[in-house]
């Protein structure tokens, strides 16, 4: 006999299995659609994700394998530490996922755990609070390419940032037995602590030939795994949601429901694919409040299409994927949340424009802005693990100061 959970996962599977047939038959069926959303997905994937994420892959995979990574750890130890419960090593990739956006910070956690930079329950905990949207994504994109408003920026990034600080801060208090610092018999200055880091570096006995080479193999793996996955994704939804059937009963939920069937239909997209889903949201005849809502908790829950990005990364270490997935739905939820209290509280009578200056990000491939983002990503990534440094020198020599001084 077959237990509840052996029949559920049996049942998924017979959905799933039931989609992509429907959606093989119908691209069969409509073949133009398909190259169509494929295309789409192909010019977002080239011409967005490929020269923004790639210089943050390769950069970071070469930080990591420097040892930089590891020493910022030891000199963050004791904000990190208290705050969230992980060691100094999780501002890497909470840092670098705030300024890149999703899902760099998947893949940067799955790699501090592969080279056994933190431990599981570590990595467990760091895994719900460091995927989060970037700034260009949701200032750009978002509050001036779809809603068409400037202003509105705070009522999205604010939410957003706020509600992973808070799932951080909550998942730190849980099981926090071995939150204190341990305090090493021997105390380490700032010089003693780079010496130590170069020495382990020279141990591995890799060249900087061959660590850069195996940075630009392992980000490209990593780069072409997503543009697969964003491809698919685009033709899956567009597919879907071009037949009949599904669009029928979208709308009589909606008259069921007295929802707007637009908004629905972005909802029920952006489970799928967030940016696509934001774009059906924003063009929504509706108050924005609801707008806002709706929104705030796609891109806090990001989608399917960036979750199975994630997965892929996550899913190569014995980190539990399903704390990931659970993590971005309270983020959606709290994201929600915090921008209905900020609206609330200043722009409950704000009116919005009826003039809306929709960006097209990815219509066609420019050679020109194209190598101008892979400059401006580079030059980026690098300016952060500067700051990074800076801050964690700062921190580091704060707390030694205050221990002499107490």
């Amino acid at each position: 006999m077959k237990s509840k959970a052996e029949d559920n996962k049996d049942f998924l599977k017979l959905f799933f299995l039931f989609i992509i047939i429907t959606i093989l038959i119908k691209v069969v069926l409509n073949p133009a659609l398909s190259l169509n959303s494929a295309k789409d997905g192909i010019l977002i994937w080239l011409n967005i994700l490929l020269p923004s994420l790639l210089p943050f892959f390769i950069i970071s995979e070469i930080l990591i394998g420097f040892g930089f990574v590891d020493f910022i750890g030891k000199l963050l130890k004791p904000l990190m530490k208290p705050l969230f419960n992980v060691p100094g090593e999780g501002a890497f990739p909470i840092a670098m996922s705030m300024l890149s956006g999703y899902p760099v910070g998947a893949k940067l956690t799955s790699r501090l755990r592969e080279k056994k930079l933190i431990t599981k329950a570590e990595g467990n905990r760091l895994i719900c609070f460091s995927s989060t949207s970037g700034p260009l994504f949701m200032l750009g994109a978002v509050s001036i390419g779809m809603l068409g408003d400037s202003k509105l920026i705070p009522l999205i990034i604010i939410p957003h940032y706020l509600s992973i600080l808070v799932i951080g801060l909550f998942i730190g208090s849980i099981n926090s037995k071995d939150r204190s610092i341990k305090i090493e018999n021997k105390e380490r200055n700032l010089w003693q602590e780079i010496q130590n880091t170069y020495l382990s570096w020279l141990k591995t006995k890799k060249s900087i030939g061959s660590l850069i080479t195996n940075s630009v193999k392992e980000s490209m793996d990593s780069i072409l795994i997503i543009g697969g996955l964003v491809i698919f994704y685009s033709v899956l939804v567009e597919t879907l949601f071009n037949i009949n059937l599904v669009q029928k009963f979208f709308i009589n939920i909606s008259n069921l429901l007295s929802i707007d069937s637009q908004l629905l239909k972005g909802v029920i997209v952006g489970f799928f694919e967030m940016t696509t889903g934001c774009k059906n949201i924003a063009e929504a005849n509706i108050n924005l409040m609801y707008k806002i809502l709706a929104i705030n908790f796609v891109i806090g829950w990001s989608g399917i299409s960036v979750h199975s990005q994630a997965l892929s990364f996550i899913n190569t270490t014995d980190l539990n994927g399903k704390l990931y997935i659970i993590s971005k739905f309270f983020h959606g939820l709290l994201s929600s949340v915090f921008g209905f209290i900020l609206y609330t509280l200043k722009y409950k009578d704000y009116i919005q424009p009826t003039f809306f200056n929709n960006i097209q990000l990815y219509s066609e491939f420019n050679l020109l802005n194209w190598i101008s983002l892979v400059f401006n990503s580079a030059k980026l990534v690098l300016m952060l693990n500067l700051y990074i440094l800076l801050l964690s020198i700062f921190i580091y020599l704060l707390f030694n100061g205050l221990k002499e001084k107490y």
